[in-house]
């Protein structure tokens, strides 16, 4: 896996959190809450990512 951007996009107390993987410019997007530290919040986005990738492997 390539270097990994993260974008966060607040809206009132859930954050959605965008991971892009920059080789493939595959991404995935969870919705977390507020209250979550940043780093929890990359893991949760760091996760679904590496889910969507594993499936995309599966289906080549």
């Amino acid at each position: 896996m390539a270097e990994i951007l993260f974008e966060y996009i607040r809206q009132g107390n859930v954050v959605k959190v965008t991971a892009i993987e920059s080789e493939t410019g595959i991404e995935a997007a969870v919705v977390v809450p507020a209250s979550l530290s940043e780093e929890q919040m990359k893991l949760q986005a760091l996760n679904r990512l590496r889910y969507i990738m594993r499936k995309e492997e599966q289906n080549c």
